[in-house]
């Protein structure tokens, strides 16, 4: 007997990794460090500074992580902030391995794509392939990956489209039934698109209701979403 169930159209679902999957944002500590330079902060300004910067900065040219935290302490400050402090407070940074913290939401995601059947991977800018691959033993999900993928290894980066598509040929399947969702609307979902992969925009404080590029706004939303495209392919083979 033949199955009149046409096939699924997204076999591989590709993830950003921080902000995403996990959250390795230590407000608590980023203030420690920074009271070690010789900066007083609030933690809930620091944390809605980050936000803000990183809003900002998510567009074709990448910031380097330099670049981006002196934006933040000066917004958090509310006030220029010495180079010698943000150096004091880079320094202590370099040395720190942050403990990364599973979001609610993203086991609950992984199992049930995972007992769907659709293969899944890792597209991180981060300091090596073993870097993400350690966070991801540490917090429990390394087996839900087929495939890591980490700029700092390839020698390339989000947004540049070359890094998605060596995560898709290393998943062996079919560009256009791929699939990606990161945490930044153009570094990671339309950088994705440009690469030639269906994605979306995981905007945890958001509404839901953005559609360039789609929006969702938690990863228990993701399995409905691919549902939803798959039906109106259905629809468009009929």
């Amino acid at each position: 007997m033949v199955d009149p169930t046409p096939p699924r159209s997204v076999r591989g679902v590709l993830f950003d990794l921080g902000g995403t999957l996990v959250d390795e944002r230590a407000f608590d500590t980023m203030v420690e460090f920074a009271a070690v330079a010789g900066l007083e902060l609030d933690e809930g300004h620091l944390a809605h500074a980050y936000a803000e910067v990183e809003r900002e900065s998510d567009g074709p040219q990448r910031w380097s992580v330099e670049r981006f935290w002196a934006a933040v302490l000066e917004r958090a400050a509310g006030r220029p902030v010495a180079p010698t402090v943000t150096e004091r407070f880079f320094e202590q940074t370099r040395r720190w391995s942050p403990v990364p913290r599973l979001y609610s939401d993203t086991t609950r995601c992984l199992t049930q794509l995972r007992e769907e059947g659709r293969a899944m991977g890792v597209v991180s800018n981060s300091r090596s392939e073993e870097s993400v691959r350690a966070t991801l033993r540490a917090t429990g999900i390394h087996d839900f990956f087929r495939v890591v993928v980490s700029s700092g290894t390839e020698g390339v980066a989000k947004p540049d489209p070359e890094i998605f598509r060596r995560a898709v040929e290393r998943l062996r399947i079919p560009l256009e039934e791929c699939f990606y969702v990161g945490n930044l609307a153009y570094t990671d979902a339309k950088a994705a698109r440009s690469a030639g992969l269906r994605s979306a925009w995981l905007h945890r404080d958001g509404w839901g209701f953005g559609d360039d590029p789609p929006e969702i706004t938690s990863l228990t939303e993701l399995p409905f979403h691919l549902w939803e495209l798959e039906g109106r392919a259905r629809e468009r083979s009929r």
